[in-house]
């Protein structure tokens, strides 16, 4: 199973797709949608043209966004949920389901505690991936967000599995 992992941000949008068998997971690709400059509907349209390209020319079985978090500056924070919506936007279209997680989980899923620092989920994401480059922090953050992706799609068959062979 491929999974296709998004950083949503207006400015950079990291992305990453994994390859999922069984427990073993590998880095298929990673790179950041630039938005560029000019007016906010030409810089989301830039994004989301983007992830249509990547989508096609990958072919994700399914998707995860990171959960936009609220900050002080009002302003920022509903320009970086346009482009969470694009982030949701463009796999939702391509007929994916599209998870949604908590930066905090995320970080637990990886690290084993939500409140690991950004170092500490890049070097993890390293142990996951060798080899792999990354095109930026926001492409190592995404990549995180498709791992934590394939772990809860792994517990959630397990749970399933594990119902179905339970004596009715």
């Amino acid at each position: 199973m491929r999974v296709l992992g998004l950083d949503p941000g207006l400015r950079n949008l990291g992305w990453g797709v994994i390859e999922v068998e069984g427990s073993r997971v590998s880095h298929v690709a990673n790179g950041i949608c630039r938005s560029g400059e000019g007016a906010l509907a030409v810089r989301l349209l830039a994004l989301y043209r983007q992830l249509t390209v990547i989508l096609a020319e990958h072919a994700p079985d399914a998707a995860a966004v990171e959960e936009t978090f609220v900050n002080r500056d009002g302003a920022g924070t509903l320009k970086l949920g346009q482009a969470r919506g694009i982030a949701l936007l463009a796999p939702a279209e391509a007929g994916l389901e599209v998870g949604e997680y908590a930066a905090t989980a995320v970080k637990k899923a990886l690290v084993g505690t939500g409140r690991a620092e950004k170092a500490q989920v890049a070097h993890m994401v390293r142990m996951h991936l060798p080899g792999a480059v990354f095109a930026g922090p926001d492409a190592s953050d995404a990549l995180a967000v498709a791992i934590c992706h394939a772990h809860h799609l792994q517990s959630r068959r397990s749970l399933v599995a594990a119902l179905a062979r339970t004596p009715s």
